[in-house]
């Protein structure tokens, strides 16, 4: 089990990688890191919405999703 520490790493990282590659909207504290189907994503939200999801690949780089489940959105 991933310890806070490193939630709250994955989820800077997120954020880093997301205004990195042009984000403009500002993600809120809803974001965060979430298990589904036996695989961990970090999500980052807004008021309007989901913003970007990055999936947690193994070796826990990051790869943002272009798709992502529907289930992540709720």
């Amino acid at each position: 089990m991933p310890s806070a520490i490193a939630d709250d790493e994955l989820t800077r990282r997120a954020f880093a990688a997301y205004f990195r590659t042009g984000g403009t909207e500002q993600p809120t504290k809803g974001s965060g890191e979430v298990a589904h189907d036996g695989k961990r994503y970090v999500v980052l939200r807004n008021r309007g919405g989901l913003l970007a999801v990055y999936r947690v690949r193994n070796d826990g780089m990051l790869r943002r999703m272009r798709r992502w489940p529907a289930e992540l959105e709720h």
